[in-house]
């Protein structure tokens, strides 16, 4: 079951495998009342969610991610993404509205992508999570054996064209195109279904 989850800027997505979950991406830190009402209308719990997932450690997608780990959630760290994953908090500091507490690693799940599929195939979720680091070094995608494919913000692939110069971006599309995708979720636009 993949419920998408629309509470601010980001799109969040929950992944229910047979044995344990995975939430990918969350919005920015002070959007936890607005969390909170989404997942109630998807009828999740935060105890159903077993991982959180971020496609890169942009402020935009890791506000929750202290908040959720507080409450039992674990996090699900890429190895790629482990020297990013303390970006956003200068950005955070800056504001002080925002009540944003850093991530603290020592409760994360390390793993690299080539253990991704065993990782998720013990959540009851088939696929993995490959490097796609056109849009920054620590993002990720995660690709579902039914064709499903999270890309985080990796850019459209429709405007792919206008990126000539763009070898990252296009050895980022090369790769994902290889798993045959049907429907791809971005983080910031509508899916597209190929």
């Amino acid at each position: 079951m993949i419920s998408k989850l629309r509470y601010g800027n980001t799109n969040t997505f929950f992944i229910q495998g047979e044995r344990g979950s995975l939430l990918i991406d969350t919005d920015f830190a002070g959007t936890l009342p607005a969390f909170y009402k989404a997942i109630k209308e998807h009828s999740i719990k935060i105890s159903d969610i077993s991982y959180v997932l971020a496609t890169h450690y942009h402020p935009d997608h890791i506000g929750l991610i202290s908040v959720l780990m507080k409450q039992g959630v674990k996090l699900l760290l890429i190895d790629t993404q482990n020297s990013h994953i303390h970006f956003a908090e200068e950005i955070f500091r800056k504001d002080k509205r925002l009540d944003y507490e850093p991530i603290n690693t020592d409760n994360s799940i390390i793993i690299s992508s080539k253990d991704s599929r065993e990782f998720l195939e013990n959540l009851g979720i088939e696929g993995e999570i490959i490097s796609t680091p056109s849009h920054s070094e620590d993002s990720i995608a995660l690709i579902l054996d039914n064709g499903i494919c999270f890309v985080g913000d990796l850019e459209p692939i429709e405007y792919i064209d206008a990126y000539d110069d763009n070898v990252k971006l296009k050895n980022d599309w090369k790769l994902v195109m290889s798993y045959n995708p049907k429907i791809i979720y971005y983080a910031h636009a509508n899916e597209k279904i190929l």
